[in-house]
């Protein structure tokens, strides 16, 4: 597995990402369909911003990605792309206004992970309520039939998520790419064909 690892590392490099996550992305985009020309992408967690190039490459000059993160990147983007340094969260203003001059957004993204505890338990639940904040923020913003993935640490409580979901999508799905390192407990929820949000969502 190593040497797979390495793979990945040296071809993000070759291919100028600033890291391999961005190899996840892209099996989920050729296993899934997510991202074509003239989409909207709202990316969360984006630093270093290897998820927010391979979008807006894939999206191309008639698309736009917006994208944020609490963490400022040294990464240079194409025009596409809006890069802002905030917490998605709990938007201020100018996040909220960048949303809302941009909305609806096709496909929302989502690489948060909180820091972690070493506690796996703890961390699980961090991690499930991030992605359930991620998932709320995307209820607000994405377009009937739009997409949304979002990466989980595996636990207990990942599969009642899941199934929550399906009311909100068509198809709700895992996956574990294959550039995931094997130590690492993360995959990724995936939402295809989004319904809306149930009304009594978030209590």
């Amino acid at each position: 597995m190593k040497k797979v690892q390495d793979h990945y590392f040296k071809r993000a490099k070759q291919e100028n990402y600033p890291a391999r996550s961005v190899y996840k992305l892209q099996e989920m985009d050729n296993n899934f369909k997510l991202l074509r020309p003239g989409q909207k992408v709202l990316d969360l967690g984006a630093t270093p911003g290897s998820w927010t190039l391979y979008a807006a490459k894939k999206v191309g000059p008639s698309g736009r990605v917006i994208a944020v993160d609490l963490n400022p990147t040294e990464t240079a983007f194409p025009e596409n792309v809006t890069f802002l340094v905030a917490d998605a969260l709990e938007p201020g203003p100018e996040f909220t206004a960048l949303l809302d001059s941009v909305k609806p957004f096709d496909l929302v993204i989502s690489d948060m992970a909180p820091k972690t505890t070493g506690q796996r338990i703890t961390d699980q639940a961090r991690s499930l309520e991030l992605v359930e904040q991620a998932l709320a923020l995307a209820g607000t913003c994405l377009i009937h039939g739009g997409h949304f993935v979002a990466k989980i640490f595996m636990g207990p409580d990942v599969k009642a998520f899941t199934d929550s979901m399906r009311g909100s999508f068509e198809k709700v799905k895992t996956a574990k790419p294959k550039s995931s390192r094997s130590e690492s407990f993360e995959q990724f929820i995936v939402g295809l064909g989004f319904r809306g949000l149930p009304e009594i969502a978030g209590g």
